[in-house]
């Protein structure tokens, strides 16, 4: 099914439009139905280090948001959990009343704190692995692509990985199709005399989505001079 538009999805639908798309195509109709490409191991392969990077960024972030709320019902506040040292300042913080963290919280906060460096190890070996791959083959088609599109000012590697395998690497016809995959495309409303724009459309990939917006921004600020300094990767 097309993953370009909503539209109502029930069982008793679905079963009727395979139904007339078996049909026609044993009638010969044209253009009635097409196969879907199916992508090779290799093409399959090649997207999971993104995706496993981009599901421990969101654990890590889980993690230090919950070390903030701990800390946070105790009172204390300007603790950055994601410093090198930060838990050995653990026994040294005190709260508004001058007391120590209670025994509990301090060792699920030292859990925490281990948690979060392994998760932090992990995405480092992730981002070592994929450089090195790419110094073994640099004439490899998306490792040739990844690295034309990281010499732009504003994309880093994370970002470069992303597009080349998610959106460059698949056949889309135009523009027009690339904003559609991605989610980027309007939703208007119209009724009568009324006409209004509800925003995003939404029914893309999630992925490319929030990457391509997070994008534009970087490259709007760049073009305002708002950051200052070489933008050197993508933030965790």
């Amino acid at each position: 099914m097309s993953r370009e538009h909503r539209r109502a999805k029930t069982d008793r639908l679905d079963t009727e439009l395979l139904k007339r798309a078996f049909l026609g195509r044993l009638r010969g109709e044209r253009d009635h139905c097409k196969m879907v490409a199916i992508p090779t191991t290799k093409d399959e392969d090649a997207k999971r280090p993104n995706r496993e990077r981009q599901s421990l960024v969101g654990k890590q972030t889980r993690i230090v948001n919950r070390t903030k709320a701990a800390l946070i019902r105790l009172g204390i506040r300007g603790f950055n959990p994601k410093l090198k040292k930060a838990a050995g300042r653990l026994e040294d913080l005190r709260t508004p009343e001058g007391e120590p963290i209670p025994p509990n919280t301090l060792a699920e906060l030292h859990r925490d704190m281990e948690r979060r460096r392994l998760v932090s190890d992990q995405i480092r070996q992730i981002e070592e692995a994929r450089l090195e791959r790419m110094e073994q083959a640099p004439g490899d088609g998306p490792h040739a692509m990844v690295r034309l599109i990281a010499r732009v000012i504003g994309v880093g590697i994370e970002t470069a990985d992303m597009l080349v395998h998610k959106v460059l690497l698949r056949k889309l016809r135009d523009r027009r199709a690339v904003a559609r995959y991605a989610g980027l495309t309007g939703a208007p409303d119209e009724s009568g005399s009324k006409r209004r724009e509800k925003g995003l459309a939404k029914a893309g990939n999630a992925r490319v989505r929030s990457g391509m917006i997070q994008l534009a921004w970087r490259l709007f600020a760049l073009s305002e001079g708002q950051c200052t300094g070489p933008v050197v990767s993508d933030s965790n």
